[in-house]
Order: structure tokens, then sequence, then C-alpha cells
């Protein structure tokens, strides 16, 4: 049966016959056909995702495809563009002025292809250009770049002297010409500075933590006016951002496949043969992807509540690494005005710079840029941050250097910027000690950033946003940026991996993202900014992609999260260090170095105490040397950067390194002698009345064995040159005589040989016997207690203490920094050497032992007991008692010219415990003698300052060091390491000869205050100096360096005596004075872990006003009550007791004002 419009007849089917058929109401549905005509295939995923490298990509098909259209015109001739150059001599870098004049008559001219070096050396160019006017592409352009690539770094400077921007040879090779020269015909005139060195130094570029070569030359390959085709470049970018989407999303989301699509539709649109107009559509595609508002910073725009990741642009400059300090300052000039280049034209863009010394540097090189930063960070763009002098190393430098360095950064940021800082940002230092929050809160930073422990190479770090707590309990907010790097690119996947990555997402929903080319400075690129407008856009318009923000700052960043977590309360907690896994030969490496630090450190310590006193009640003509000292200061800080104390720079830098701190120890002696003149102290003979004493710059009381200059005192307790200094407080040490020993035993050392090769050396504490320079017995006399394990190690040799060890030391990678835990397997005993006696009582008892490590090292060991001498009674019973001690010591001169092997030497003790103690800033830390978890096992090598210590309920062994920081205790063998030999990136790390010193300490009870004061005396050996004898002058000198003091519980430690920074008679004028007469800083921390009591002291006519309890950037806190200031009568005449109270590791400042 067949009807008019019925399905039954199989003929044609009209398009108006289904519409009728399925009624008015589906009309709408009227396009789509009814017939395919045309088969469409799937399209297959890899394929069209492999094509899109092609649309950029300047391989075989490049001239079909973007990349032969990213200019419109280019030129080189010399009717546009004239080259001269000055060769700088003798590697010299002088600054834009000075140049210009050693320049003068000196040009030669220069041309592209030319060659120039060698490495370090300085070439200046003068540059002059006009635009050419011959075709309407440089008549219309509405930008004109002047392009220049020599390989290696330079600057722009215009011809008054201003920097411009920064050229890198890589990522920075383009200024753009000021408007008003690209339309004038005239010619114009700029300078630009060559450093014959790349981001990264002069090693191997494609390795470039080998040492440098010092050979290198740089090509002049492009010096080209330029105009730009804006659209294709920013095509180039918008592509790159869709082909990233198209890459790295998930396979599951549906931003993915459309990515790929977009892309290929924005290839199949482009032609070469029509580029300006299909440029434009190609761009019109991209928009259906990323949006209409990603050439402008209002992408931006909208919803702060979205916003989860907080993007930050810094350039993360190595203050000295791959190259010397001179080529820093150049550095920070270079990649700052880079980012003054950026603000300007990126009005969103937010750019953060730390380290305190980096500013002053370019202020004394560059003041032009300085301004220019001081106005953008009243701005808010240009962010000084971090609060410190530089990105120091937390692991090795004194609770005193650490607070140093926030003192004089922040003091720093206040006197140029007109506030601190509230972030401590310390990106990539090789692990953190346990009292940096307490030091930060104490120094107004109340925030933390770093990202290292990315690094582990053993256990991954479980968070990302915590709390991090100090011992005493003190806080920090810190945030680890997700992204794991402080150097991203800022790729699609740096701002996918900021949120993705975050360990603590059930917490907090942020991240920040650390941005921009690094380590050797240049920081962020236009390119990175335009690709965050981008990423922006896209999670906007199709999602997927966590929303970035510009525009806000680190401290916004931290505020949102306090307020999305209560003030940081529903955060998680971390206590005690953040041990970095990883470049744990750091610990050790460059010798010298750690030595000079610790030199430095104490002198500091030593010359601050001496000056303080000498300008309180000192000589009236006396003047406090507050500039020298802010100088040492400085100096000493700028050495502990992060990558010069670890050992991990070049060779050049370890020869700056040397030259400062020689300066240093120069000008503190100086200035040490000069206090001490005020106070009638010599360090030469003063005639024939002269007595010999010793400045003891603690505050407890000591009696040691001193070698002085001369033997000419035939009352005194002598042994050749060997005297016995002893003060029962802080002040003189003046010599014992025979006549304190009456009705005693008198104390003695002594040494023989009592069968061949065999030595004991003994005094009436301990007893040690020696065999070929080792210890196989050390006996403590009054508990009648083997110290030394002797038994068989796994090769059948026997256990001994003070066991020389040579193992191989081939990390994975980066020599200098890292050691590895398989190194321990591979172990040689440095022989047994010869000994002979040296010096055999009554005060010392020595031998001298010379070992053979190799053919081409040697040790020169000197073994000694100095004569117990027990305290006097009464100073038993004083709070100023000396530590009752008796150590065996070890004097090591070290020709050293090892290949990849490491020194350590062994002391396997009777002790059992789980743990071992370890000094570090302002206290200790406790750390497993066990390999339970892999977390124990990545601590086989730790950080540890002057005492290491294994010790039982009843009696522990501690071991002493004057200048090293690597060690570790595993089951009962405590091991100090010594030296190292790594070839990279200094071939001559360590090479020569060294001296040190260490020794080995056993004790009655747990780890006791006894042990930290001993540590204190080893590393502050009393030296001898003169005073006329008995004269009131003598008299009013020892008094004076006794007038400041502490009496209380014996862990607490008086470390540091200064004066008041904001004191008028000493203010430098930068920061306002805050008290017009003088006062003093006194500086208390609990060293065991105890809530403590005790009194700061101030006798023989010292009078206070008003006392304060101040935080570490001397900022009163709360005042002392009047009330609660004890005044007492004794033989000392009027003593005020200052009363102090502190928490377990804590530390406290106290400002005293004086009358």
């Amino acid at each position: 049966m067949s009807s008019a419009g019925s399905f039954s007849s199989y003929g044609e089917i009209t398009q108006s016959e289904i519409n009728s058929f399925l009624g008015s109401e589906n009309t709408k549905r009227s396009n789509y056909p009814v017939y395919s005509t045309t088969p469409v295939a799937k399209k297959v995923k890899q394929i069209y995702e492999d094509r899109l490298r092609q649309f950029t990509s300047k391989g075989e098909y490049s001239k079909f495809n973007l990349p032969a259209f990213y200019d419109r015109a280019r030129t080189d001739a010399t009717d546009y563009i004239q080259l001269e150059t000055y060769p700088v001599p003798d590697c010299r870098r002088p600054l834009f002025h000075d140049a210009l004049k050693e320049a003068q008559g000196n040009w030669v001219l220069a041309k592209k292809g030319d060659s120039f070096g060698p490495s370090w050396t300085t070439h200046w160019f003068k540059v002059k250009f006009r635009v050419p006017r011959n075709s309407s592409i440089w008549k219309e352009a509405n930008q004109i770049l002047f392009n220049w690539d020599c390989g290696n770094e330079g600057m722009i400077f215009t011809e008054d002297g201003k920097a411009q921007v920064g050229l890198s040879g890589e990522e920075r090779r383009e200024w753009i010409i000021p408007e008003n020269w690209t339309n004038d015909s005239k010619w114009h005139t700029i300078y630009i500075e060559t450093s014959c060195n790349g981001m990264f130094g002069n090693a191997d570029p494609n390795n470039n933590i080998q040492p440098p070569q010092n050979n290198r030359y740089f090509s002049l390959v492009s010096a080209d006016l330029v105009v730009p085709n804006l659209p294709a470049r920013a095509l180039f970018v918008d592509f790159w951002i869709i082909g990233d989407s198209a890459r790295e999303f998930r396979d599951e989301s549906w931003q993915k496949h459309k990515a790929r699509e977009v892309a290929n539709q924005i290839m199949d649109a482009f032609d070469p043969n029509n580029p300006d107009e299909t440029i434009e559509q190609c761009r019109q595609i991209a928009r259906t992807y990323l949006g209409c508002h990603v050439d402008s910073p209002d992408v931006f725009k909208g919803d702060s509540v979205r916003d989860k990741v907080i993007a930050i642009g810094n350039c993360h400059i190595d203050t000295a690494w791959l190259w010397p300090y001179a080529e820093t300052r150049r550095k920070i000039g270079r990649s700052w005005a880079s980012q003054l280049d950026l603000i300007k034209r990126y009005p969103e863009y937010r750019f953060v710079a730390s380290q305190a010394q980096q500013f002053k540097w370019l202020a004394q090189d560059y003041p032009d840029l300085f301004d220019r930063i001081k106005q953008e960070a009243k701005n808010g763009s240009f962010i000084p941050i971090g609060g410190s002098w530089v990105e120091c190393d937390t692991n090795m430098p004194t609770g005193e250097a650490l607070v140093r360095q926030f003192l004089l950064g922040q003091r720093f940021f206040l006197h140029h910027f007109g506030k601190k800082c509230r972030t401590f940002w310390l990106p990539d230092t090789f692990g953190y000690s346990a009292q940096i929050p307490q030091l930060c809160r104490g120094a107004d930073l109340d925030r933390f950033l770093t990202q290292k422990l990315s690094w582990n190479n053993i256990n991954n770090f479980p968070n990302t946003t915590f709390n991090w707590v100090s011992p005493d309990g003190t806080q920090v907010l810190t945030h680890m940026p997700p992204d794991n790097t402080y150097t991203a690119p800022a790729h699609l996947g740096d701002v996918a991996r900021s949120l993705r990555t975050h360990k603590n997402l059930d917490i907090t929903q942020t991240g920040l993202l650390v941005y921009g080319h690094g380590d050797g400075g240049g920081g962020p690129t236009d390119e990175m900014l335009e690709k965050l407008r981008r990423c922006r856009g896209l999670s906007d318009t199709v999602g997927e992609l966590p929303r970035v923000k510009l525009g806000s700052s680190v401290d916004d960043f931290f505020d949102s999260i306090e307020c999305s977590t209560d003030h940081g309360k529903n955060l998680v907690t971390w206590n005690g260090e953040l041990y970095f896994e990883f470049h744990r030969g750091t610990y050790t490496s460059q010798s010298d170095t750690k030595k000079g630090n610790r030199l430095a450190e104490i002198m500091m310590h030593d010359l601050e105490f001496i000056t303080t006193l000498a300008s309180i009640q000192g000589a009236a003509d006396y003047i406090y040397p507050k500039r020298e000292i802010d100088d040492l200061w400085e100096d000493v800080c700028l050495n502990q950067f992060h990558d010069v104390l670890p050992g991990s720079s070049i060779e050049m830098v370890y020869e700056d390194v040397k030259k400062i701190y020689m300066h240093a120890m120069k000008t503190g002696e100086k200035l040490a002698r000069d206090a001490l003149k005020a106070l009638d102290i010599s360090v030469d003979l003063i005639g024939n009345n002269s007595e010999i004493v010793a400045i003891n710059t603690m505050p407890w009381g000591r009696s040691e064995v001193v070698k002085v200059p001369t033997s000419n005192f035939k009352t005194i307790v002598a042994s050749e040159t060997f005297v016995c200094l002893q003060t029962t407080q802080s002040g003189l040490a003046k010599i014992q005589k025979f006549e304190a020993f009456r009705g005693k035993t008198m104390p003695c050392a002594t040494v023989e040989e009592v069968e061949d090769g065999v030595f004991v050396m003994q005094n009436s504490r301990i007893r040690a016997t020696i065999i070929g320079g080792t210890v196989t017995s050390l006996i403590d006399k009054q508990t009648d207690r083997e110290i030394i394990a002797s038994s068989l190690n796994d090769d059948g040799i026997e256990t001994r203490g003070n066991q020389f060890v040579l193992f191989d030391d081939q990390p994975l990678n980066w020599q200098a920094w890292d050691t590895e835990v398989f190194s321990l397997n591979k172990r040689k005993n440095i022989p047994d050497g010869k000994v002979r006696i040296t010096h055999n009582g009554p005060l010392k008892a020595a031998v001298e032992v010379e070992h053979k490590i190799s053919d081409k090292s040697t040790i020169i060991n000197t073994i000694s007991l100095n004569a117990y001498i027990p305290p006097n009674e009464d100073d038993r019973q004083s709070e100023l008692n000396i530590p009752d001690v008796s150590y065996l010591e070890f004097a090591c001169e070290v020709d050293w010219h090892e290949e990849c092997k490491f020194l350590k030497v062994e002391f396997p003790v009777d002790i059992t415990c789980e743990y071992g103690t370890y000094e570090s800033q302002f206290g200790l830390v406790r750390r497993p003698t066990h390999y339970n978890t892999s977390w124990d096992v990545a601590k086989f090598e730790v950080c540890t300052h002057k005492w290491s210590d294994l010790s039982e309920y009843n009696y522990g062994v501690s071991i002493l060091n004057d200048c090293k920081y690597g060690f570790s205790i595993h089951g009962n063998v405590m091991r100090l390491s010594l030296l190292r030999s790594p070839k990279a990136p200094d071939a001559n790390a360590d090479m020569g000869t060294h001296s040190f010193r260490y020794a080995i300490l056993p004790h009655k009870g747990q780890l006791n205050a006894d042990v930290v004061r001993a540590a204190y005396n080893f590393n502050h050996p009393l030296d001898s100096y003169y005073i006329p004898r008995r004269t009131p002058a003598a008299e009013a000198a020892d008094k004076l360096l006794k007038s400041i003091g502490f009496e209380g519980d014996k862990n607490l430690i008086l470390s540091n005596i200064k004066r008041f920074e904001d004191d008028k008679d000493i203010s430098r004028g930068e920061l306002e004075v805050r008290y017009n007469g003088k006062s003093i800083i006194v500086r208390i921390y609990d060293s065991l872990g105890t809530k403590s009591k005790g009194f700061i002291t101030l006798k023989y006519g010292l009078k206070i006003k008003k006392v304060w309890k101040c935080n570490l950037l001397e900022e009163d806190i709360g005042e002392i009550e009047e009330t609660s200031i004890v005044y007492t009568c004794g033989n000392d005449g009027e003593v005020i007791k200052i009363p102090v109270e502190i928490r377990p590791f804590q530390v406290c400042t106290y400002r005293i004002e004086l009358t």
C-alpha cells in the first residue's frame, strides 16, 4: 500500500518531507544532513599531537611554518650599525664611567663573527646605529629591537651611563629601542659591557659544574636592528600553551582533546603565502581556547577567591658559585635592570629579590638602578624579601652568626626601604637548623620559604605548607613551592604542578609558583609573563588548569594561608631540623674555608667583648669602632653564602674567600689591640715589670695549660714554655704558682714507652695507651672505666681509637656537594705511624706520630695530655665554676694530595645509646645511631659544631673539634670527618696543607654543662698578653673585664656581649637613635634543654638605668621590672643582678642601659 508522504516508495526523500513528517517544532534541526557525503576519520591522537611540534620547530619545515615569520625586517648593514670594542686588560671589571675613560683613544673596529676572550675578561662595545627609513616596514613599525648575541653576559647602557637591560646570550638578547629614536633618522650611541662567561660561568656548557675553562672565547653572532612581527610572536606563545595542554592534561579530560583539535585548526589555517591575514585568523582560533584578554593585564581580573596559584618572579642570583663575587655584582645589575624593564611593560608583574648584600653592591655600582628599585618597591612591584644579609648556609654558621645575618639584613631593608621583611627567603640552602623558626621570629620574620628538600635522594618530605617548630616551641609558617623549583620557566606544567603536587591539599588549596631564570641570575622574561597570561585565560575559558594570579605579593600569599587555616592553627607541624638528604659532603669540602669561618666567628665574639667593655669604661679617648665591626660582620656573613661556606664553588671564589678572611683577621687583630691598649694590656712585652696574663672571654672560670712566648719566669709552674693560667670568671687569667698546690698532689702529665712501640700517657684523671698513633685503651681513673671498645672488625682487625680511615668518595653526582652511603663500604685504615715523645711533663705530655696516607699524602699527629688541675673547692661551689674535665687532644698537620678520597678519624667507644647528640646553633640535635628506617639511613653523615656526644645514663664520651662540621655516630663508633678531595667544580679543592685539632673527652653522667663549656674553651684558646705588674691600671683592666657576667644554672650560656646598635655615641645615622647614653646587649641561651634561671651580673662600678628584654633586632619587647633586680654588696662592691628565666633551648636578648 502506498500513499503520498509515506516512506514505502523508497524514492529520494526530500528535507521538506522530513520536516513535514517531524512537525514544525523540529524545523530548527533541519541543518543536519540526511546523507553522509564525505567520510570523516577518527584522528589518530598521537599523530596529530606529534604534528604540533612542526609549527614552531626550527627544523626542516621551519620555512613553511611560524618561525619564518617572527621578524618582518632585519639589518646589520654598516650604513645603519657600526661597532667598536675596547678589551679591558688584566681581567678587571671597570664601571661605566671608568671604562669609557680608559677606552678613550683605544677603541678598535669590531664586526659580527669576531671572537672575544679569554675567560673572565671584559670587553666594552660602542654601538652606533640609526633606524632605516628605506621601506614602509621600518617606517610603520610599532616596535624596533636591537638584537645582540655574543654568547656571553652583558649589559646595555645609554650614553649617560644609565643601565637598560641585561644580555645573556641565551634567553635575553633584545632591547626595545626608545620610540623617539625610531623615526628621527639620527645616529644614536649605546654601550655594551660584556663579560667572557656564560650565565653559569666558564665550564663546558653541557656540564657546567665541572671546573671552568680558562681559555674560552665567545663569538659575536648578532648585532642587528629588527622589526619584530608582534602578532606572529604572540601566536607562538598562544600555540605553546595550547600545545602544552594537548600534551600534559589528563587523557580523561575533554580539555586535552579540545586543545589538540584547536592547535591543529591553527596549523591548518596558517598560510605561509598569506602570513599576516592567516596569523590573525590563527589567533582568533586560539582565543576560543585561551579567551579574549590574554594580550593585556585584564586577564587577571575577576574573583580572587578562585585563584589557586600565586606566581612570583625571582632570579635567585648566587652570590658566588661558578663565578667570583666580582662577577655577581654585575649579574645583579644585569638581572635587576631587566626586571625593571618588565615592570614598566607588564603592570601585573611582581618581582622579589633577596640578600641585602646584593642591594648594597647595586647601590655602590649602579646607583641609578638602586633609585629606580626603591621607587618600584614603594609601588609594590619590586619587592625586597628575605631579611638576611645573604641566602646563607644554616648548617655551619653559629647561632650568633645567623642572628647577625638577620640584624644586618633587616636593618638594611628598614633603612633603605622603610620596612622590614616578613619572609625568610631561602630556596636553595642545603638543610635547615632546628633553631631557624625561633631566630626568624626573633628577627620579625614569621614566614619561611624553601624548596630544597624536594631534592632529597632517599625520602620524600611529606609536607608543602606547615608550621615548622623550633626546639623551644617557636614556630614559623612554612611553604615549599609544590612545583619543586625556584627557577620555574612558567610553563603550563609549572602552573599545574603548583597545585597537583601540593601535599597538604586537605588543609590549604593554594601554592606559590616561583619563576624566572636563576642561580646565574637573569630572572623572568617577557615570554614567561605572556605564558602566564595565557595560562590564566585558559583556566577562565576551558578550565582544568588551576587559576594562576599575577599581581599579588608573597605576603599576600601567606596572608591568604593564615586566613584559610584559622591563623595557621589547622596546619600540620614539623618539629626540629629540616635535614637535607643530599649534599652531605658540604659539611667537609673546602676545609680552609670552614676553618676560616670558625676562626672569624670566634674572633668577632672576642672582639666585641673587648671593644664593648673598653668603650663603656676604658680610656676616655677610646672610640668604639662601630663601622669597622659592621664591615667585619658583613664579610663574615658574606662568606657564609650557601655555595661558599659549604665548599661548592669554583677555585676563584676560594681565592677571594681567603683574602677576605685574612683581611678580617688582620683588621680584627688591630681593633682588638686598640681596645686592649685602652685597658693597658699589650701583646708585646712591657719592659721588665710585666706580668703574663690571658684574657678569658668566656663567662665562667678556666684553668688551663698555655704555651707562652717566654720562659723567664722562675716562680711559676712551667714546663719549657708551658704555664698554668687560671681565673674563676671572665677577665684576666693569671699564672698559677706552686703555692697554689700546697697540701695537694702536684698536677702532672707524663708519657713513657712501657715496651717497644707501646706508649702510656696519663695524668691524675685519665690514662691512654698509644700504639702506632692509635689509642688502644683510654681509662677514666676516677671511675675505673675503659672508654675504647676493643673488638675485631669484619676484616679481623682490632678496632682502635684515633684510627684514621680513608674512604673512596665517588658520589653519583655533584662531587663537591655529595658523599654517598655506599662510600662507607670501601675503606682503608691508615697504617700505624712512627711515634716519638716530644714533651714529658709536668704540665704537658705529648707524642708526635707521622702517618703515611699514600705516596702523596701524610699526617703528622701530635697527641697530648695536659696535667689535670681540679678546680679549687671554692670554685666548685661557685656558679662560675671551672669545667671539671680532662681530655686527650690530637693536633694534626696534614699534607693532602688525594683524588676522590675522604679522610675520617674513628673512635669506637664502650657506650650504647640509640641516639647521638650533636651541638647545633644555640642548642643541640639528637640523631639516631641505628638504621631502623630509611629516614635513619639518610642521616649517615650529619652536621655538628664544636662537640658531638654519645652517652648512657651514667657515663658518656664527647668528641671536641676546632674547625670541623661533618660527623656520624653509628653503633658505638664516633667518626669525625676531616678532609675530602672532590675534583669539581674546584679541581684543586683542599689540596695542600691543613691543620686542625680534636679531642676525646670522657665524662661521668650524661651530656652535661661541663662538656659544653669545655668545647667553648677548646675553640677559644687562651692567648697570652702582658700587663704592668701590680699597678692600678692592671687592676682596673681586670675589674672591667669581669664587670659583666652571669651566675645561675650551668646549662645557661652567656654567648655574646656587644654594644647596642642605636646608642647615640655609636649610631651611624641609618636608623633613629634610641638611647642617648651607653647600653649593652647580652645574649643568653639554654644549651641542654631545660627550663632554667640565673642572673646577669654587673659590678665594679657599673650602674644601670633600665633593663629591657628585646628581640634579635634589639627592639624592646618589655622592661624588666625594677623590683625584680637584686642589689647586693660583697668583696667586689655593689653587684647588680638582673633575673633571667629561660625556656628549654630558648634564646634571650637583653638591653642594659647604663648611667
